[in-house]
């Protein structure tokens, strides 16, 4: 069973709303923090949000702030990247990860299960 599975890319003009999903395995979504990464060709895969296990504690890249918000319903076992005000330099492939512990991370390397990742195309 694939742990994670990302949904709710596509193209979207500047300026405009996107809202990403990111449906988990109950074994997976049950054991710790969980976190949204981007990753454009040629560069490393960066930190976008992280949301703890409970979902009252959150981390944000500096360059989403104020824009995107994570969230989380443990109930549905999904995480939700809710993306406002976007912008060309947020086009990218998101990914969507957890980690066996709680802590919401910024390092893609203290990750254990990835999604496959979806594309968002932000158009100026």
């Amino acid at each position: 069973q694939v742990p994670l599975v990302e949904s709710g890319g596509g193209l979207v003009q500047a300026g405009g709303p996107l809202r990403l999903s990111c449906a988990a395995s109950e074994r997976t979504f049950a054991i710790g923090a969980m976190a949204w990464f981007r990753q454009v060709p040629g560069r490393d895969r960066e930190f976008v949000a992280a949301i703890t296990r409970g979902g009252t504690g959150t981390n944000y890249a500096d360059s989403v702030k104020g824009r995107f918000t994570t969230s989380r319903d443990n109930a549905r076992n999904t995480m939700y990247l809710q993306m406002n005000s976007l912008k060309p330099e947020d086009t990218g492939v998101y990914y969507c990860a957890s980690r066996r512990v709680n802590g919401a991370s910024m390092e893609k390397s203290e990750y254990d299960y990835w999604g496959q990742g979806t594309q968002v195309t932000v158009s100026s």
